[in-house]
């Protein structure tokens, strides 16, 4: 998963307040609203056309309304119709920020296991996410979405699937989509959600006043569950007393009339914690992407882990935050914003940076131990890791695995909080340092990809502020190593070229040789010979001047390769002979029978059978004494196919007979050829 919430569960019916408890109250109406409007008839429709999208359902309410356990509700009710079954999205993050339509997409796309390719912009994410969605037939659920733009490029281009948003108001610009605007819930529904937390019999006993306390929070779940929540840890306090402390509380007269009930319930529910707890409450608006575990809120709060833990668990209780699973929970959005005004007020900028810098540094250590468990025994990362305290240290490595699998999103928010920070960029480094080693160590490099492209442009941004050329230079060229991977081959030299630029402001030796010879790499894969030669040159050149003889060597065969293409066959056979002799000179055996092939092969280009038949001979024996058994019989199956072609088939054939012995269960004669005679 990327850094975006998606959930493919099938969105379990959650409560009216939100939380996934299999209890749900109210909205009869609104529910069958929602799914006769799935039968309606479209303009499409009506004028003879096929419908060529998906319909889009809205529901549309204030923060705290209810509105995303309906949305939860109506797809936990039409999941039997959509066999591909249900994403879930957020576009909007705790802290009010839109999501960019890329980081949904990535999402989307990670969770059907289509590939993603690192560094693609809005727009081809975009078109993926509706290609991959155009042979299945799901619900799509996009939570809290700012407006059309973030909606329109998501929808699928199938009617089969449904999407379902929740906004606060119209989606202006998606054509054929009709608001259902839910605001609090019918008394009954209210009074049964209140009596769900505090117990039937407080509710019964004095009718009235649960009606009037319904009022007083404006029938929203939200407020409702936080009440309810409250009422049950207090089971002494009236019912009719709350009623009328909470309209007492003061709210910002500028604030809508519609928000203020849930203003006050979350005043009333704060207002009664303990100083120490109120804080830590207030600072879990500082969680990356609103995701908060006992270690993120015991950094930030300055407490045990196990205090945190047990104070998570009581806003819980009191509906104050959101449970995701076992470890982990989430700052609803509606509280978010009010949770965040009460830190600015009641928080010095210092304090709360320090609590910022504390969360990040439990983040680095974290990724740390998560990277040196996957480490062999004894090693000096294995070390280090058993110095580390005990809540900190993964018992294995699987369990390391799930927890940076469940924590990705808010790692990769992390990243991005401490590099827009500006004030923490030392440790910006060294958190998207550890978070790069984690994932390649247990993603891979390949399936990490898409997240290390971003991961590696934020070092970029520090580095560029920084003035850091050396970490600048390192950030290109991880960058264009993605870009040519991925087919951006002029992405890749622009960044090739400004890595060689940095790499020269640094005086960094190893930056600038590497980003030469990639410069020629990718002149080489544009086709244009002449170039490539050239900065393979150069790079040659800086690295016998430094006496990098293996580097020689290899760059030597890196020559020989484009001017066989070229077909300079002179220029060819004289740079993989010295290839050759480079790595003769370094002990790698292999590597000279490899370009002791690789001249043989020019020889018979040239035109020369009987010196390539020589030559030949020559790799398979060096490929012996170097007892690699691929490369042997991958050279053995070439001496064929030369014999082959000069007219002695028994020969061949008795060389094929040899490479099969060598083989034995390594694997086929196809295989071999293809990869154990690369240079």
């Amino acid at each position: 998963m990327t850094d975006q919430a998606v959930d493919t569960s099938g969105m379990a019916a959650g409560s009216a307040a939100g939380r996934t408890t299999g209890e749900f109250f109210g909205r009869a109406r609104e529910l069958k609203e929602l799914r006769d409007d799935i039968e309606r008839a479209g303009l499409d429709t009506l004028a003879g056309r096929k419908t060529p999208r998906a319909r889009v359902l809205l529901i549309a309410g204030r923060p705290g309304s209810g509105r995303t356990a309906l949305a939860a509700e109506l797809a936990a009710s039409l999941a039997g119709d959509y066999p591909d079954g249900t994403l879930r999205a957020r576009l909007t993050d705790p802290d009010g920020e839109r999501v960019p339509t890329e980081r949904t997409a990535r999402a989307l796309l990670d969770e059907l296991a289509a590939p993603v390719p690192p560094g693609a912009g809005d727009d081809e994410l975009s078109e993926l996410v509706r290609e991959a969605l155009s042979v299945r037939r799901l619900l799509l659920v996009l939570d809290d979405a700012a407006d059309a733009e973030q909606v329109d490029p998501l929808l699928p281009d199938n009617p089969d699937c449904l999407v379902v948003a929740t906004a606060r108001g119209p989606l202006t610009g998606i054509p054929g989509v009709r608001p259902c605007t839910i605001g609090g819930l019918d008394t009954g529904s209210a009074v049964e959600l209140l009596g769900h937390s505090t117990g039937a019999v407080r509710i019964t006993v004095d009718p009235t006043a649960a009606e009037s306390l319904v009022e007083a929070c404006g029938g929203q779940p939200a407020a409702l569950a936080m009440i309810g929540g409250w009422l049950a840890a207090s089971p002494k306090a009236a019912v009719a007393d709350v009623t009328k402390r909470l309209h007492d509380i003061p709210v910002d007269p500028r604030q809508p009339t519609g928000a203020r009930p849930l203003a006050r319930a979350f005043r009333f529910v704060y207002e009664s914690l303990p100083q120490p707890t109120a804080r830590m409450l207030r600072l879990l608006s500082l969680a990356p992407a609103g995701f908060v575990d006992a270690h993120t809120a015991s950094a930030l709060a300055g407490c045990s882990v196990s205090g945190a833990q047990t104070a998570m668990d009581d806003f819980t209780a009191l509906g104050l935050l959101r449970r995701v699973d076992g470890r982990q929970y989430e700052v609803p959005g509606c509280l978010a914003p009010m949770m965040k005004a009460l830190m600015e007020d009641r928080d010095r900028p210092a304090e709360v940076q320090l609590a910022r810098a504390r969360m990040l540094e439990r983040t680095v250590r974290q990724l740390q131990s998560c990277w040196a468990i996957t480490e062999p025994d004894g090693s000096a990362a294995r070390k280090k890791l058993a110095g580390l305290p005990r809540a900190l240290r993964f018992p294995s490595v699987p369990a390391a695995g799930e927890w940076l699998r469940i924590r990705q999103p808010a790692l990769l928010a992390s990243a991005r909080i401490a590099v827009e920070d500006g004030e923490l960029d030392t440790l910006a480094r060294r958190l998207v340092a550890a978070l790069v080693r984690a994932l390649a160590a247990h993603r891979g490099t390949e399936a990490a990809a898409p997240e290390l492209y971003g991961l590696h442009r934020l070092v970029l941004d520090v580095a560029e502020r920084c003035a850091l050329h050396r970490e600048k230079a390192a950030a290109l060229l991880n960058l264009a190593d993605l870009d040519a991977r991925t087919g951006r081959t002029q992405e890749a030299l622009t960044r090739y070229r400004a890595a060689l630029d940095a790499g020269r402001a640094a005086g960094d030796p190893y930056a600038t040789g590497r980003a030469m010879e990639s410069v020629g790499g990718t002149y080489q894969e544009l086709g244009d010979w002449q170039r490539a030669s050239d900065w393979y040159g150069r790079a040659l050149e800086q690295r016998l001047t430094r006496g990098e003889r293996a580097d020689a060597a290899r760059l030597y065969g890196r020559l020989g390769a484009v001017h066989t293409y070229a077909g300079r066959y002179g220029e060819a056979l004289r740079n993989w002979r010295a290839s050759a002799a480079g790595h003769r000179r370094v002990g790698d055996l292999p590597g000279h029978a490899r370009a002791l092939s690789e001249v043989a092969r020019v020889q018979e280009y040239a035109g020369r059978p009987e010196e390539s038949l020589r030559t030949c001979r020559e790799a398979v024996e060096w490929a012996r004494r170097a007892e690699d058994v691929r490369l042997h019989a991958a050279l053995e199956l070439r001496l064929a196919d030369t014999l082959d072609r000069l007219g002695d088939p028994a020969a061949a054939r008795l060389h094929r007979n040899a490479a099969e012995r060598l083989l034995g269960d390594e694997g086929s004669a196809y295989e071999i050829r293809s990869t154990s005679t690369r240079d």
